[in-house]
């Protein structure tokens, strides 16, 4: 699509959050926190003709490589949420863009996030090939407090759980969808520290991709402020996520 006559560099968006984004408690799961943010960044590459669908032209998508998430609350069921977006750096296969999210305009969560371009026929990164040079970018205007981070995943792991990758787990871009990963592990974190929110931030690290039928390993290493997972594919790791607890 071209270039909206509404396009600005910096994008707002409202969401109502509805009862099947929430926990029993009735507040946002990180899962569909992390669905609506990717959203609003989908959302604002639209207007700005970046969007998927501009950039299947070319057999490219963007994917996420790198993801911080630091939260004070979260929102809750039938909160109206506006979240606000734009780009730090954006050149050749790269870009580093921002997203914080309000409530009755008082931030509650900010979100640093790391894109690659991904050329989805060759299976590997390339330059943009669409323009961009309209973005307005903003590389001192942060939205978390730490940026995004190499998660050291050492070798004290314990096996946790052993899965198939089944179509359910895909994508558009026929590879296993960002948030699936962050799903797998919250499965295995105690369901008292998710419902009382004794989680202060998060960082996620998407290594290499996987694709249907790809037999996976859930690893955890525990410490007492953190909790670091990974998933590995024949011993490699494809996937490092770290809570960092209250």
């Amino acid at each position: 699509m071209p270039i909206s006559p509404n396009f600005t560099s910096i994008f707002s968006k409202d969401w109502e959050i509805n009862f099947t984004q929430c926990l029993p408690n009735g507040y946002l799961k990180y899962t569909d926190l992390c669905n609506i943010l990717q959203l609003t960044a989908a959302a604002h590459s639209e207007i700005g003709g970046i969007s998927f669908s501009d950039m299947q032209e070319f057999n490219q998508a963007w994917v996420l490589s790198r993801m911080r998430v630091e939260m004070t609350k979260l929102p809750k069921w039938k909160d109206i949420v506006t979240i606000k977006t734009w780009i730090n750096t954006l050149e050749n296969s790269r870009s580093v863009r921002a997203l914080e999210l309000y409530v009755n305009g008082k931030k509650m969560i900010g979100c640093e996030t790391y894109w690659a371009v991904f050329n989805t026929k060759i299976r590997r990164p390339e330059a943009l090939a669409l323009p961009f040079e309209h973005f307005e970018l903003y590389p001192e205007q942060k939205a978390t407090q730490i940026p995004f981070s190499k998660i050291n995943v050492n070798n004290e792991t314990e096996m946790v759980f052993e899965k198939r990758v089944v179509l359910s787990d895909l994508d558009i871009v026929n590879h296993v969808n960002n948030v699936k990963y962050l799903e797998w592990c919250l499965d295995f974190v105690d369901e008292k520290i998710i419902l009382n929110q004794k989680i202060e931030s998060f960082e996620m690290n998407f290594l290499k991709e996987l694709s249907i039928q790809d037999k996976v390993v859930i690893h955890e290493n525990l410490t007492s402020k953190a909790m670091i997972f990974s998933i590995t594919k024949d011993d490699k790791t494809c996937f490092a996520l770290q809570l960092n607890l209250k």
